[in-house]
């Protein structure tokens, strides 16, 4: 890890106070942690806009009752292995199911894989979680 450097920023004091409320609604112990969230946070949305190798996770909620509805979720996963690191399935109730996917691979690849499973007929939700692999954050 590099060394700690210490940088002044100027802000607007209504800013800076909406940003204290926001950092304290989140638990943060220091500005510092906040800004170092937000700043990696804004790197990982450049690795996805740049479609390197990145990570993350696609959530879905369906009702596993609906017409071929996991059939279709689960050919769309075996046409995309290559992107899926793991899954995970919850009975959320005796109709409603979550399935978890981790992925990682091409940010396009994966934002496609993503689209594919929520144009799924009675996919009630579905979101994509873009996270890194960890590689160029510091």
């Amino acid at each position: 890890m590099s060394a700690l450097v210490r940088f002044g920023v100027s802000l607007d004091g209504e800013l800076l106070s909406k940003f204290d409320s926001l950092i304290k609604g989140k638990n943060y112990t220091n500005r510092s942690e906040a800004v170092r969230d937000l700043i990696r946070q804004e790197l990982i949305s450049k690795e996805w806009e740049m479609g390197g190798i990145v990570a993350g996770a696609i959530t879905l909620i369906y009702d596993h009752h609906k017409r071929d509805v996991l059939g279709k979720v689960i050919d769309i996963q075996h046409e995309y292995q290559s992107l899926i690191i793991s899954t995970q399935h919850i009975h959320l109730d005796h109709h409603n199911c979550l399935e978890i996917i981790a992925v990682q691979g091409l940010a396009d690849e994966v934002k496609g894989l993503a689209a594919t499973l929520k144009s799924v007929k009675s996919v009630r939700h579905s979101s994509l979680n873009m996270a890194s692999t960890g590689r160029d954050i510091i």
